[in-house]
């Protein structure tokens, strides 16, 4: 993985508008929707059984987040990713507070069965996914990236996913290989969604990649990569939470390739 690499994927996410289905939680819809849109992506909010999985099996790629697991959404959830399997749609799992939280817990363990192709959370949820660790406080992780390395090797390992782990430098790991992707900014975690869109993201440049050759695992980074840097440059231009989550809009809209460069990778 390299800059290049990740400029193609950028590159690929803009010029062919990936369609990415999204079932998501209730506080971050409308933000999701938008951050796909801002990135030249076209998102779907597909959450109802008997609509999620023929949605799935016909979209670029998918979202299941599981920061509001309504009963309906977590049997959509299942539907949606036994027909994106079906169809060979990359998909992504958000296990958003595994752990503590019973429901979630169970829908995320059953959905891991089902193999994801992409995993995304903290520490702390990689770690209760993996059965290391009982999760964090709530949406935050009480345990840092570097922590959660060898519980992200193995579900890499068990489950053939891709697995990447949010924090300040973030860590997205494959079967043989850890990726390490700095910059990015303290902001994203002062707005809602900031996290839970990422896995948004990483949906359509893995679905937009695979198009133009790339592996899942360099359109995981590279999704990383592009966020991290749209965050850099909102952050800079910011007064707070409020003008940070307008301008990081604005920043994913008017991305460049070039603008990748000053993200550390390692």
């Amino acid at each position: 993985m390299n800059h290049a690499t990740a400029q193609s994927a950028l590159t690929a996410v803009k010029d062919t508008s990936p369609l990415v289905s999204c079932i998501t939680n209730s506080v971050v819809t409308n933000f999701t929707a938008n951050i796909l849109l801002a990135l030249g992506a076209a998102p779907a909010m597909v959450d109802i059984v008997g609509e999620a999985g023929p949605f799935a099996s016909i979209a670029t790629g998918l979202l299941i987040n599981l920061g509001t697991p309504t009963p309906e959404q977590r049997e959509a959830a299942i539907e949606a990713a036994q027909a994106a399997n079906d169809a060979g749609v990359p998909w992504v799992l958000d296990p958003v507070a595994v752990g503590v939280l019973k429901h979630r817990t169970a829908t995320a363990r059953a959905l891991l069965e089902l193999k994801p192709t992409a995993i995304r959370g903290n520490a702390s949820e990689i770690m209760a996914l993996a059965g290391t660790g009982a999760g964090g406080r709530g949406v935050e992780s009480a345990d840092d990236v570097e922590s959660a390395l060898d519980a992200g090797r193995e579900l890499a390992a068990t489950y053939g996913s891709v697995v990447a782990i949010s924090g300040p430098t973030d860590a997205v790991i494959t079967a043989n290989a850890v990726v390490h992707v700095g910059g990015g900014s303290e902001m994203l975690t002062r707005v809602t969604g900031g996290g839970c869109a990422l896995g948004a993201v990483i949906a359509a440049f893995i679905g937009a990649g695979r198009a133009h050759g790339l592996t899942d695992g360099d359109a995981v980074a590279a999704a990383h990569v592009a966020y991290s840097a749209a965050a850099e440059i909102a952050a800079a231009q910011a007064k707070g939470p409020g003008t940070f989550s307008s301008r990081f809009l604005d920043a994913l809209y008017l991305l460049r390739a070039d603008d990748l460069d000053r993200i550390p990778l390692s």
